[in-house]
Parts: structure tokens; sequence; C-alpha cells
């Protein structure tokens, strides 16, 4: 038997196993915890980027137009449990490996140490993010999300102080209420439709009686809100600044692409639930106005915030709301920018969290040098010791050589990352939204001219507040005059380095990104050709 058949249960094998050995291994092995993570990262990076590899050039064993199953214990879909590969999950299981490995380089500074446990809550969380992308049916969406949720309890209040505690008992309470909700949706469409595994779904939905479907799309419609509150849509996403903010740095910029699976979610569903007599459940009016309202929701909190993590938090929210709104208004070749958008996103957020975390570091009071609020140890927390209490995090002992110029390092990087955000050339967020543009001026004007100049003011509000509040956030960093350069090590410069060369190098081969991109979105509107490489034919004449 070919080993290459079973690369697409690595993603969830590797971590599982990883993240389940380091929560018995004694935490005084500083050096082996750490590297048994790495070792499990750089794998999940290789299976990424090989499984993407074999999509952009098709190799042998690859089904119809280029997708995967793998049939877990020999039951076939609808039946098993079956694990899909195509275009849109290889893209997203490489854009999560391709923040792991720096979130993970960058912690070992020193956020690894500031509490317990911290490398098997990333490993579960990569675990519970690769599940999402690359399950074929709903309820095990349902559980790798609950598997990502409770890691990412875990690492937001890593390091605990009263912020972290209050903001993650928000962040609890929100998101076991969202997944209350979509436990309440799965249950309604398996009543009606008598199956979860999406591809079936799909088959099926359209063909069901009158008074079942209507239970279906009820199911469809709570379903949605669940999704959208993952998403952190407007206006469900009161938790999430707050949230954000309130992390550590390497949690905060692991979370940028949590919102995207929500996203991921929304489109994965609603391009298989679209049938010609059957319109997708998850566009239209009330979605593209809520996700317009988003955006602006976005632009005000950007303008307001007054600290470089929050700020990069409504970009995040800012982000999400441009996405769903180009997918609710319908229009087929804007999906491939949209997914542009998303692959230049997700990196340039992550690299701002990690920015804000050195930036943020120090803080000048009057010209005198003050150390900035820093969450205490978890053994402080938890003992209640208000002399412990007072250590923080950055006295920690550092991992690693200093780097010159480091202010000028953290300077380059800030304006790289605004360019990346805001939209401006020449890098790839500017291309993004160009072609997003391009799409709504033209096509777009035909279908629906007033939703499309909407999108169009709204895209360039957000980046032109976006430039407004990061160069204002920028000048107080880096110009005033009592500035104090924080130290920095080359084991958190080189995550940041290599995020900001991942997106120049996106700028740089865009045109063949954009031709997988334009694949990727033609095989979303093909449900019909998803339906037949999961679902063998005599098991769909059943």
């Amino acid at each position: 038997m070919n080993w290459l058949e079973h690369l697409p249960v690595l993603p969830i094998i590797l971590p599982l196993v990883a993240g389940s050995l380091l929560l018995f291994m004694p935490q005084s092995r500083t050096v082996l915890r750490p590297s048994i993570a790495l070792f499990s990262t750089l794998g999940q990076v290789a299976v990424a980027a090989y499984m993407l590899y074999r999509l952009v050039v098709p190799q042998p064993g690859l089904l119809e137009h280029g997708v995967e199953v793998y049939v877990l214990g020999g039951w076939v879909a609808p039946f098993g449990i079956v694990l899909v590969v195509d275009r849109l999950s290889a893209l997203m299981l490489a854009l999560g490996a391709a923040i792991a490995l720096p979130v993970h380089v960058y912690s070992l500074a020193r956020w690894d140490r500031v509490g317990v446990h911290y490398h098997s809550m990333l490993q579960f969380l990569l675990m519970g993010l690769n599940g999402a992308f690359l399950t074929g049916d709903l309820f095990n969406l349902f559980v790798f999300f609950e598997i990502l949720l409770a890691a990412s309890y875990g690492l937001l209040m890593h390091g605990s102080n009263a912020v972290r505690v209050k903001a993650g008992l928000h962040y609890v309470a929100v998101n076991l209420t969202s997944s209350l909700i979509f436990l309440i949706g799965v249950a309604l469409m398996y009543g009606a439709a008598g199956t979860l595994n999406l591809a079936d779904l799909g088959a099926r939905w359209a063909e069901l009686p009158p008074a079942d479907r209507t239970v279906f799309e009820a199911g469809v419609g709570v379903l949605g809100v669940a999704f959208l509150i993952k998403a952190g849509i407007w206006p469900l996403n009161f938790w999430l600044p707050s949230t954000y903010t309130a992390a550590s740095p390497p949690a905060a910029a692991m979370f940028a692409i949590l919102t995207k699976v929500g996203v991921y979610a929304m489109l994965r569903l609603g391009s298989l639930l679209s049938q010609p007599e059957a319109p997708a459940p998850f566009s239209g009016p009330w979605l593209f106005y809520g996700t317009v309202a988003t955006m602006w929701f976005g632009i005000v909190g950007m303008l307001a915030a007054r600290q470089l993590s929050r700020l990069v938090a409504f970009y995040v929210i800012v982000s999400s709301g441009t996405l769903l709104s180009v997918f609710a208004l319908g229009i087929t070749s804007a999906v491939a920018p949209a997914l542009l958008y998303l692959i230049a996103s997700v990196p340039a957020g992550t690299a701002f969290f990690l920015i804000a975390g050195m930036t943020e570091r120090l803080r000048v009071n009057g010209g005198v040098e003050t150390m900035a609020p820093q969450p205490t140890t978890y053994s402080a927390f938890m003992a209640g010791d208000p002399q412990e209490a007072e250590l923080a995090e950055n006295e920690l002992e550092e991992v690693g050589v200093a780097i010159p110029a480091a202010l000028a390092f953290l300077g380059m990087a800030f304006v790289i990352c605004v360019i990346l955000t805001t939209g401006l050339p020449p890098l790839v967020g500017f291309l993004a939204k160009f072609s997003l543009v391009s799409v709504l001026l033209g096509p777009a004007m035909d279908e629906s001219s007033l939703d499309a100049w909407l999108l169009i003011v709204s895209l360039l509000a957000t980046g032109f507040a976006g430039l407004v509040a990061l160069t204002s956030r920028g000048i107080r960093s880096f110009w005033f005059s009592g500035r104090i350069t924080p130290r920095l090590r080359i084991i958190e410069a080189a995550p940041v380095a290599f995020l900001v060369l991942l997106c120049v190098t996106m700028t740089v081969v865009a045109g063949p990104i954009m031709e997988y991109l334009d694949l990727a979105a033609d095989w979303l509107h093909q449900p019909d050709a998803y339906i037949r490489a999961v679902i063998p034919a005599e098991e769909a004449s059943l």
C-alpha cells in the first residue's frame, strides 16, 4: 500500500500525538517539549505543502477535478467518515501551517514559559483547525470546532491575569453559546435530511418534501448564526476586540485565522447547498448588508483604538466582513480575488499581532522608561501570592541573540504590514483589492449596481481608515521623542520577517496564485462534481 494515500489524515494525527505526548511530559523538559512541538509543526507544513503541490501539479491517484477523498475504516460516504482534500481545503491547510510555524518559533523567546501546557494547547488548536478544513461531514466539523475552541480557551488565558481571565470568561461564554446554536442547527438538518455528510446533504436537500425542507432550511439558518458568531460578524462580534487584545501576542497571532474558519464553513456549505433550483443559503441582502455593516464597525473601531493590538483586532473584523460581503453578493468572478484577499490578510494580521507584542513591550511616560503592564505567571495567579504576582512576563530569561538596529527592523516591518493591510501598492493586498474592485466595476454593475458601489466605497473606506489609524499609531510608537528601543531577539524577529517575506513572495508569484484560485473558485461552483467525487455512484443511487 502506498503510504502517500494516508497523507490527508496526517495533519490531524501529527498534532494529536504531539499534543498528547506533551501533556504527560514534565514541564522541566524545557528543550525536549518545544522540540517535539516544532517537529510536529514542521511535519504539518511539509504535508500541507505537498498536498498543495499535488493539486497544482496533478498526480496519479487524484480523482476527477482535483479532489482526493480519504475513507476512514473503509466505510465509504455517506455512511462512513471521509476527509476531503480539494483546492480550497488544501489552500486553507497550507495557510494555517504557514502561520503556525512562525507563531511557534516566536513563542519560544518567553511566551511558552509563562504558564503550563502551551505547546499542547497550540498542537490541539492545530488539530481542530486542520480537521475543520478537511472533514467531509457536518458533525465532525462540529467536533473539530470544539477541539480548536477548547484549545483556544487555554491559549487565551495562558499566563493568566485579571484582564485575560475577564476576556476569557466572555470568550468562553460566547463560544459555548455558539456551539449550542451549532448543535441545534445540526440536529434540525439531520432530522430533516437523515444525513450529515456534506456531499449527501448537497445531493438530497433540494428534493426533500416541503415539510422536511422547511425544517432543513431552519436548521441551515440556525447553523448560519453559529458560523457568523465564529466569523466575528456584527453585531455578534462584541467579544472579539477585547479578547484578541487581552491575549498574549502569539495567541492573538494564531487567533487571526480562527474567524476565517467560520468564513470557510459558510463558503463550503453554501457552495454545496447551491443548486440551480435552490440558490445558496448564505447569500442575499440580509447577509450582504450585515457584512458591510461589519466593515464600517471595524472602521470606527480602528479609528478609535489606542492600542496597536486592539487596532489589529478590528482589522480582523474588517477582513471577515470583506470576505463574507463578497460571497454574499453572489458574483462568481469575485470569489478568486476574495480568496487572494484571504491568503494575504491572514499572514499580515498574524505579523501585526507579533509586532504589537514587541512595540508595546516598553512604554514611555514623560520620557521615563516604564514597564508596560504585563500578565503574571500562571503559578502566581493560581497561588494568589501578591509578591510573586508582580513578576512580569518580560522578566523571564529570554532565548536567543539580540538583533542590532531593532527599531529600524520594527519600523520597516510595521510599514510593510501597513501597506499589506490597507491595500496600498505594490504588495499582494493591493492586488487583491484591485482585482475585487475590477470585478465589481464589471459584471457586478449589471446585476446589482447599488450593492456593488456600496461594497467598493466600503473597501476604499477600510483602506483609508486603516492608513489613518495605523499611521497615527506608528508616529506615536516610532517618532515619539522619549521612545525606548526594546531589546529584540532573532527568535522574535525571524518569524515576523518570514511572514513579511511570505506576503512579498505572494506578490511576486501572484499570476500563478490567481490561476490556482480561479480553479478553486470554479470548483466551488460545481457542487455536483464534489458530490460525485465523495459519494460513489452505487451509494448515491440508494
